[in-house]
């Protein structure tokens, strides 16, 4: 039997309220579409396709005033009453399109936005190498790795599970071991230790780089985060060593940025 669908999340639905207020509008039907197919392709367990920059364009008050126009004519009171109706919602509907990251955040649990391209790419730049992902969270990354082809053993504490309602719902296995925990197990079975978006209050990342540099035989350490940014310590930032190759190059080029957070992936040593 067919699975009833749960009730939307109050944001879900406040977007799609206002996909229907504003269903003159293009550019605010497509961010708001956008937006809306990401979110089901997460429901629906698969990787979300990249999204344009979700901001509202410099002119929409002007492009509110012609979608107006065309409907009413000048001096009718019904055009005046739209008008004052939108641009009165028209606030209220940017601070929504902004706050999509939080969105993802506090529902799913995903602080990177990974996209189906990206981690394509990641998968044939790892390739055929085994991966360990410390901090791994609901485990995101390493599923769309793992249904790429990746060898992956994805690994946290899970101590966040008893405070974040999301963190009760793991997408893929995920061993319960803290990063130290983790590397210490698992360092010489991989090529590649991955951390994403690790917390900018916990120093645990400048911890696990300083047993890495005292590995003779160390994995290559990745980097998801924004650096001197939304993540990581600054110590990590202020003591990384950082390597560039074309390849990382070009996997950073599929990153994708929809907001004001510059979080790319970095080689660190």
């Amino acid at each position: 039997m067919k699975k009833l669908a749960g009730p939307k999340h109050p944001y879900i639905q406040q977007l799609q309220s206002f996909q229907t207020e504003f269903s003159g509008i293009p550019i605010i039907q497509d961010l708001i579409k956008q937006i809306l197919q990401a979110d089901h392709a997460i429901t629906n367990n698969q990787l979300p396709q990249p999204l344009p920059q979700l901001l509202l364009p410099t002119d929409i008050q002007d492009q509110l005033y012609h979608f107006v126009n065309q409907r009413y004519p000048l001096g009718d009171r019904r055009g005046d009453q739209l008008w004052d109706h939108l641009i009165n919602d028209l606030p209220r509907l940017d601070q929504q399109i902004r706050s999509f990251r939080d969105y993802l955040e506090e529902h799913y649990g995903m602080w990177a936005y990974l996209t189906a391209p990206f981690i394509s790419r990641l998968a044939d730049f790892l390739a055929p190498h085994p991966v360990l992902e410390i901090m791994a969270g609901n485990g995101y990354l390493s599923r769309g790795l793992r249904k790429a082809g990746a060898q992956v053993i994805a690994t946290d504490s899970l101590a966040w599970k008893t405070e974040n309602q999301t963190g009760r719902n793991l997408v893929t296995e995920v061993l319960k071991k803290d990063a130290l925990q983790a590397y210490a197990c698992y360092h010489h079975q991989v090529d590649y230790v991955l951390m994403c978006w690790s917390p900018d209050n916990d120093p645990v990342d400048w911890e696990l780089l300083q047993a890495m540099r005292a590995d003779q035989h160390a994995p290559q350490l990745l980097v998801i985060g924004e650096r001197d940014g939304a993540t990581n310590s600054h110590v990590f930032w202020e003591q990384a060593h950082f390597h560039n190759s074309p390849e990382l190059a070009t996997l950073n080029q599929s990153f994708n940025h929809f907001d004001l957070l510059n979080d790319q992936i970095y080689l660190i040593s």
